[in-house]
């Protein structure tokens, strides 16, 4: 592509060829729920080996045998985070520990890591799933990948890497850190292909830009990122700044990793593998379906997880499911993007607030970065917020005037978005921190003082 314009999302690029990786991609419906219910089936049976959920699913009243349709799947017991950090470190294992050849988890950086494992079988499943929804995404044998994800427990590295390798592309397993690396193996290794997160390859571009760099000087054409979630805005501005078109996916390293989900040429919405997970999409309080098209919690089963299936996942994530036929003709069931978590809304003087609104509504104001932080205190009675603003390279007013005006969009643009006043501290281009992980959006002084 090699382009700084963006591409109109709801019908395949000019001159993208789509191409399915397997033909299960566009299983008839019939034949998928055949397939599926067949699936779960076995899942429960895999899961009832498994003490904790043996105990659930008698609570429950019900076994396999009890499994006569999708139908049923709403009888089975959920499964919580907590129920992984209960079962610390392999409590949820379903098969005997020698069959294990792979195991993933969380960093632990907020207490014990919770742990998944894989068997042989496993790892082909999800090598298989990832290069699916790259080659939906663009991803060739003859490109080259350049990989800014962290190689270690975390699912993101290793899952997209041995997913590349699968589709038959060159990997450049860069790792996460030392941004400037990164713009000069890319520039002078000629990749086509960026995996990372969306807020780090925003900084990539940022430094690229800062070194003089162009979109047209870079060879990239097509960028896949997750985990974490990022605003329609966003893919934009990525697209703007590295010249290529912009995918997203999904996943979790608690189901399997990358692959559940993702985008295809059409970009409107990620599909899910649904011959390999069912998806519910539910209200998080009442755990009861959603109207068709609402956002809700995401709720996962997996069906072909050997060493620790999972039943009915709450993942805490919030997206709505569209299950219109897709142009690329792929049948399966498409996730929007995720616009947040339901543990992680924000309550301000009562009204519910994501970390997306604050993204969405600075990216509608020139002059500002998409890099921001919010932090919210109590200083007494009433919740503050403070959302620090990064200006754009170029664009640091003087004038005092300037300022208070820009401060004035911004406030105007949020309240909009959220239906609160935020107060605005604009700070100077690269002083908020980057991260080739997860972006740290929002520090609440509230819990602090609790704890």
């Amino acid at each position: 592509m090699a382009s700084s314009s963006i591409v109109a999302r709801g019908a395949l690029p000019p001159g993208f060829e789509n191409r399915l990786y397997d033909p299960a991609e566009a299983l008839p419906r019939d034949e998928l729920s055949a397939l599926q219910l067949r699936r779960l089936q076995e899942t429960v049976e895999r899961a009832a080996r498994v003490p904790s959920y043996r105990e659930a699913l008698g609570r429950a009243g019900v076994s396999a045998a009890d499994i006569r349709s999708l139908d049923d799947l709403r009888r089975l017991p959920f499964t919580v985070k907590d129920d992984l950090r209960r079962n610390y470190p392999l409590g949820l294992l379903a098969v005997p520990r020698e069959q294990v050849v792979r195991i993933h988890g969380s960093s632990g950086t907020t207490g014990r890591p919770t742990f998944v494992a894989y068997t042989r079988r496993d790892l082909d499943t999800w090598t298989g799933l990832v290069a699916r929804f790259l080659v939906a995404g663009g991803l060739r044998p003859e490109h080259t990948v350049h990989v800014a994800f962290g190689y270690g427990l975390f699912t993101g590295g290793f899952g997209l890497h041995y997913g590349i390798e699968r589709v038959g592309a060159a990997v450049v397993p860069a790792g996460g850190g030392n941004t400037p690396r990164h713009v000069r193996l890319i520039q002078d290794l000629g990749a086509q292909v960026l995996i990372c997160t969306p807020s780090y390859a925003l900084h990539i571009g940022e430094v690229a830009a800062a070194e003089g760099l162009r979109p047209d000087d870079l060879a990239l054409r097509f960028g896949h990122f997750g985990g974490e979630p990022w605003t329609e805005e966003l893919r934009q501005e990525i697209e703007r700044s590295l010249g290529i078109l912009a995918f997203n996916n999904y996943g979790l390293s608690e189901v399997i990793g990358p692959g559940v989900a993702g985008e295809c040429g059409v970009r409107e919405g990620m599909h899910v593998q649904e011959d390999h997970f069912i998806v519910e999409c539910l209200d998080p309080k009442t755990l009861e379906p959603v109207p068709e098209g609402e956002v809700g919690e995401l709720v996962i089963t997996s069906l072909t997880k050997e060493a620790t299936p999972v039943l009915r996942y709450r993942t805490r994530d919030l997206a709505a499911l569209d299950r219109r036929p897709c142009p690329c003709g792929r049948t399966g069931v498409r996730m929007g993007r995720v616009v947040g978590r339901s543990d992680d809304m924000l309550i301000i003087r009562g009204v519910n607030v994501f970390p997306s609104q604050v993204e969405e509504a600075l990216l509608r104001v020139d002059g500002t970065a998409p890099q921001y932080l919010i932090e919210v205190s109590r200083p007494g009675a009433l919740d503050e917020v403070k959302v620090k603003v990064e200006l754009r390279p170029g664009d640091l007013r003087d004038e005092m005037r300037q300022m208070i005006e820009l401060k004035d969009r911004i406030d105007r643009e949020i309240h909009a978005v959220t239906g609160i006043r935020m107060s605005i501290e604009l700070v100077a281009p690269g002083a908020l921190e980057r991260s080739p992980g997860k972006a740290r959006r929002v520090i609440d002084h509230r819990k602090a003082a609790v704890a």
